[in-house]
């Protein structure tokens, strides 16, 4: 779902690890009961007959090896739903949408009668909120035809001329395509309400010549066409993709897409965040390097399911713990923080809350913050929005093939989304949390961050200085959390160099230790071990070089 005060433009060959996660739905005919969707979760992966030694049976090849370039070792999590689970589940009347990996759960509909008939199913744990996650439907013919996309998205003006110049060179991706980089070989996953008309419209037209748009999946409908819903993410997509020479071009026109829809811009209901987890998971299958995403959660059609302010801590919304996994995957996630800077509620959405995705507030040309644009802090008192790009008056493309403009931060999301993958693009051996943090770093008040604008508006050729420093010893963030845990990355070390690490109390108390031999970037995190708040001693031994240095957990 949507935020739904979004101010933004909308107009009313899958491979063998996608299609075995893509299960076949029954349509409710007339007279049946009425059914609800429910997330349920289950209790374990004991029996699933896929193992973290053979990822290639559930994750592409490109996937993979992006864990593999970062040193992210394939867990439980990653495994599929047992196949047993979801065969009771359909023998007990359930319906079965889509599974989850990262949360080993099913999305089903059922009836109330079904529903109790699986609650009392051994390996059920529970449902996700304890409650369905979508209204009651008597049959598909029920749906509604009209849509209220205009309430969450908002209207667009029509330009007679090309004005993308200055929100490019704003973050400074001109610089980034001077340098030659242009999103090549990057795969980004954009995630939003439809693309009406990308294989239409001229100024995308190259991504489908050039055969770059490499999978499309509608989690709403079930089905692989994208094109004919709303436009708001083709509208999206322009800002990364578009290549119309004098009129727009996208911050990383020539890199690869995933468009999947998972968003009803009809409706409000919480099933629109599965859909999102399902789409992190897609992406996360697929080999995505960047996620965009401009899709932010707070106010439902059913009240009760309401969030509120208290609710964006980074762990509560499913969205949000949703894009928390993604980024732990290694992919950047780059969410809109939300256009409600004016309204009663005033402060970001789900799942921008999340603590290491890059979440994306809006300027004007000039450089000052749009009135809409969503401000921090989170609830728990974290800076938010990280960055902030060109919302309001953003160039875009519109689904009859005219150069507009637009606001919201809808826009801004996937214009920093290009920068970072071009960015990545340059700098292959970083990880995926070292050009997050790059770019945190690079934005223009870094050093006096903010809750209106973040840590600034980002520039290619700042995140370049800074990729340098962390191409030889990074251990970040400082202080860390148990939200966002200490990550080291080492990269002057060789490839398949033994790193030993060795975390201490200030009295010497060895507390956690290990060793690694990464196959690329000598890069690791340290898990959760129940650290108290405040200093201790990180000492860090490869062949003849030791460092021994003080990080403080908040």
């Amino acid at each position: 779902m949507a935020s739904d005060r979004f101010t933004d433009f909308a107009n009313t060959g899958q491979t063998r690890w996608i299609l075995a996660a893509l299960l076949l739905v029954s349509l409710i005919v007339p007279g049946q009961a009425q059914t609800r969707k429910y997330l349920v979760l289950l209790s374990d992966k004991a029996n699933t007959p896929y193992t973290v030694d053979r990822p290639e049976q559930f994750l592409s090849q490109r996937s993979i090896l992006r864990r593999q370039r970062q040193n992210i070792a394939v867990q439980t999590r990653d495994l599929p739903v047992d196949p047993a689970y979801m065969t009771q589940l359909q023998q007990a009347g359930a319906k079965i949408w889509f599974p989850s990996r990262w949360f080993n759960a099913v999305l089903i509909e059922a009836s109330d009668a079904v529903l109790a008939t699986v609650r009392q199913l051994p390996f059920v744990r529970g449902i996700e909120f304890n409650r369905a996650l979508s209204g009651a439907r008597r049959s598909a013919e029920a749906e509604p035809v009209e849509t209220n996309a205009s309430r969450k998205f908002g209207n667009v003006a029509a330009l007679s001329y090309g004005a993308s110049q200055s929100q490019v060179t704003q973050i400074g991706a001109d610089k980034m395509h001077d340098a030659g980089y242009h999103g090549e070989g990057m795969l980004i996953g954009v995630l939003d309400a439809g693309y009406l008309n990308a294989d239409r419209v001229g100024f995308l037209k190259p991504l489908f010549d050039e055969k770059r748009i490499l999978a499309t999946y509608d989690f709403v409908k079930k089905e692989t066409s994208v094109y004919e819903d709303d436009s708001h993410g083709m509208s999206c997509l322009s800002a990364i993709a578009a290549t119309s020479d004098g009129m727009l071009y996208g911050t990383a026109y020539k890199a690869s897409f995933i468009l999947l829809r998972t968003e009803d811009a009809a409706t409000e209901s919480r099933v629109e965040e599965a859909n999102w987890l399902f789409g992190a998971e897609y992406a996360d299958s697929a080999g995505v390097d960047v996620i965009s995403s401009s899709l932010g959660y707070t106010q439902f059609d059913d009240a009760g399911s309401n969030y509120t302010y208290a609710n964006m801590d980074g762990k509560t919304a499913l969205c949000t713990r949703a894009a928390q996994i993604a980024t732990q995957t290694g992919m950047v996630v780059c969410v809109a923080a939300g256009n409600e800077g004016n309204s009663a509620w005033r402060y970001i959405s789900a799942p921008s809350d999340a603590v290491s995705v890059l979440a994306v507030g809006a300027v004007t040309s000039a450089g000052t913050r749009a009135s809409f644009s969503s401000i921090g802090p989170t609830a728990d008192l974290r800076l938010k929005p990280d960055l902030v790009a060109r919302g309001q008056g953003t160039v875009i493309g519109a689904p009859d093939g005219r150069v507009a403009s637009g606001d919201g931060t809808s826009f801004a999301t996937p214009l920093l989304a290009g920068l970072a993958a071009g960015f990545w693009q340059a700098n292959p051996r970083l990880t995926a949390a070292q050009v997050t943090a790059a770019l945190r770093r690079s934005g223009s008040q870094f050093t006096t961050p903010d809750v209106r604008l973040g840590y600034g508006i980002p520039d290619f050729s700042r995140a370049q200085t800074v990729a340098e420093t962390l191409k030889s010893l990074a251990v970040y963030p400082v202080p860390f959390s148990d939200l966002e845990p200490l990550t080291v990355s080492w990269g002057e070390l060789d490839a398949n160099t033994a790193l030993d690490a060795t975390l201490t109390d200030l009295a010497g108390r060895v507390l956690w230790q290990t060793r690694t031999t990464p196959p690329g970037l000598a890069a690791f995190t340290v898990p959760d071990i129940g650290l108290s708040a405040g200093m201790y001693v990180l000492t860090l031994v490869a062949g003849e070089n030791k460092r021994s240095l003080k990080v403080i957990k908040r």
